[in-house]
């Protein structure tokens, strides 16, 4: 996989390059952007490419729904306001007129991909068709390079090809993170035991000792026998060789929400019928303090508790733990990272923050992702 830097700073000058990069962001009730955190962490490669003349079609797709890229588009003209950035909706067959009439050091960026229904389908006309705004392609998205989408992984059979800078710093870690420096500690949370089984085996194999978050834990406390009350549990249960691995730690005790919405602190046989299990509680922190003290790798991703219902005391208690560490870090997941950064730790002290959520995962899974395949290809 080559990165965009290996061009010649002299050529880029003039050439029109198709920027993939990560435009899905979170956005409040009102459709404004709530965060720009991958827009940040994705900027160098826009900014290297601009401030070496090249002429920049700027893509990627927002939301579910085929949402408007534009409140997207307006959030990185504000963050990057000496860039001359244009917004354009579709239809993307005037894409190629459009990026024709960019100057150099100028962006245009392209209304949501998922508005065409070529996108999904990765279907050859259209990435032909996205590719023909472009001179060079550059893939510098990881969140979305699991997707096998047409500006994903299809245009890359058009184009000289290249990573951007944040595609190269996720695999390198990533692939880090595989293959752990002992002694190694990864803290594993969300929900769908049935989908992060795979996963979850992985990890106990590869990390000294693997500590399970969330509603995943649930399931575990589900398997053993433990009450739940009305907590969410997954479909599929863990089974013997994941609950009695070695290397398999678990919550010592929970945060409970009971029905009138008041927290408590249990142990996790002590869940009532019509409670519900909502957080770790301060006993399992201090438990694993000493793993995170003594890890010389250590890998999360999902939050300790219920995030979305304001359940990130636990979760930043261990960020602050993680300040101290000297391990290579690295953490992953929208709500993870929403979590750590309040917990006010200064970013620098948290190790590599990916910005995959589903594409960490499965990379950690695979060590290999459509997007990656694909720029590893000869067009």
């Amino acid at each position: 996989m080559k990165c965009v830097d290996e061009i010649p700073r002299e050529e880029l000058r003039g050439k029109r390059v198709f920027l993939r990069t990560a435009l899905n962001l979170p956005v409040n009730e009102d459709g404004t952007i709530a965060d720009i955190f991958r827009l940040k962490r994705g900027f160098s490669t826009l900014e290297y490419l601009v401030k070496n003349g090249a002429k920049v079609i700027v893509a990627g797709y927002f939301g579910r729904k085929g949402e408007s890229m534009r409140p997207v588009a307006e959030a990185l003209q504000k963050f990057a306001p000496d860039i001359r950035m244009y917004f354009f909706g579709t239809p993307f067959s005037e894409a190629p007129k459009q990026a024709a009439m960019l100057g150099d050091g100028e962006c245009l960026i392209l209304e949501n991909t998922r508005r065409d229904p070529g996108e999904q389908a990765n279907d050859p006309e259209f990435a032909k068709l996205l590719a023909s705004t472009a001179d060079i392609y550059v893939n510098d998205g990881f969140i979305d390079a699991h997707r096998n989408y047409a500006s994903t992984a299809g245009m890359a059979k058009f184009l000289p090809h290249y990573a951007g800078f944040l595609m190269r710093d996720e695999v390198e870690h990533l692939s880090q993170a595989r293959e752990p420096e002992s002694p190694s500690f990864a803290m594993l949370g969300g929900a769908k035991f049935e989908t992060k089984a795979p996963l979850i085996r992985s990890l106990l194999a590869a990390y000294d000792h693997l500590f399970i978050v969330g509603a995943l834990a649930n399931d575990i406390f589900a398997a053993r026998g433990l009450p739940v009350g009305v907590s969410l549990i997954s479909k599929e249960i863990p089974q013997k060789d994941v609950l009695e691995n070695p290397h398999l730690i678990t919550p010592v005790d929970v945060t409970v929400e009971t029905p009138d919405g008041q927290a408590r602190v249990k142990k996790p046989d002590a869940v009532a019928p019509d409670e519900k299990i909502v957080d770790i509680g301060p006993d399992s922190v201090a438990a694993i303090a000493p793993y995170i003290e003594e890890a010389k790798s250590f890998l999360w991703s999902g939050p300790t508790g219920m995030y979305e219902k304001g359940y990130t005391h636990y979760t930043q208690a261990i960020a602050e733990l993680l300040e101290k560490s000297d391990a290579k870090k690295v953490i992953g997941g929208g709500d993870t990272i929403a979590a750590v950064e309040a917990s006010g730790v200064p970013q620098d002290n948290l190790g590599f923050l990916s910005t995959g959520g589903g594409a960490m995962l499965e990379y950690l899974l695979k060590g290999t992702l459509p997007g990656i395949e694909a720029l590893n290809q000869q067009s």
